[in-house]
């Protein structure tokens, strides 16, 4: 079967998420005067880090909003209560620094050339449209994709089956024709096979190795391995290099 359309995952797939919020937040303390407040920058980004998962994990359960779970990160990290303003203002000075350490892994655009004739191509983020289209076109990408889904308007997240069955009904196309690329090996790995699609776990080796259990995606390390790879669709009758 062949696979027409290639859906993306934004953070540490095509964004370096990883480097930019560590530069990003190591720049925000400095400025706010907040590292002397813990052992040492490592530490700092452990706990901000951290604190980002558990919130992320209450907005992906449904238990919060997008806006409220950005407020949280704030207040829990600081340990202190904040309005919104002032919770919104602080996160709105990280922001700042955020995105000056913006860049794309030096694999993407390779890739997307390697692939703009031949298939389309689309957007699926745990994140908000607002965010990840602003983050999109302010890294020259955002034309290259006919559409972009978001957890936070979609109202399911990855990694369950209708976020991933949402982008293929956008592309108007069967999950067995489409390819999903993402760095996560359950959220997007799992999630992605599971709801029908060619499955890529793009291993860039920044969150440690995972157990994942039964192979269920195929897994490469560099995104110079991808066009061959959908082009082939080796689904069937090849084994997974997912584990």
């Amino acid at each position: 079967m062949s696979i027409r359309a290639v859906v993306w995952d934004v953070d540490d797939t095509l964004f370096d998420y990883t480097t930019a919020d560590r530069e990003g937040m190591r720049a925000h303390l400095s400025a706010e005067g907040l590292l002397l407040a813990h052992e040492g920058v490592e530490q700092a980004l452990l706990r901000w880090r951290e604190v980002t998962d558990a919130q992320w994990a209450r907005f992906s359960a449904g238990e919060v909003d997008f806006i409220t779970q950005r407020r949280d990160r704030t207040r829990v990290f600081l340990g202190r209560e904040l309005t919104d303003d002032e919770a919104d203002a602080w996160f709105q000075r990280y922001l700042a620094h955020y995105e000056a350490a913006w860049s794309l892994f030096p694999d993407v655009l390779p890739a997307l050339e390697a692939l703009a004739a031949s298939h389309r191509h689309a957007v699926l983020s745990n994140s908000s449209v607002t965010v990840q289209e602003h983050k999109l076109r302010t890294l020259g990408l955002l034309d290259r994709f006919e559409a972009v889904l978001c957890a936070a308007e979609l109202g399911v997240s990855k990694p369950e089956a209708g976020a991933f069955l949402a982008v293929c009904e956008a592309l108007g196309l069967p999950p067995h024709e489409v390819a999903y690329v993402g760095d996560h090996p359950e959220i997007d790995g799992r999630g992605a096979a599971e709801a029908g699609l060619l499955s890529v776990w793009i291993d860039r080796g920044t969150a440690g190795v995972r157990a994942v259990g039964e192979a269920v995606a195929h897994r490469i390390s560099t995104l110079a391995e991808l066009p061959a790879l959908v082009r082939a669709d080796t689904r069937f009758g090849a084994p997974s290099t997912f584990g």
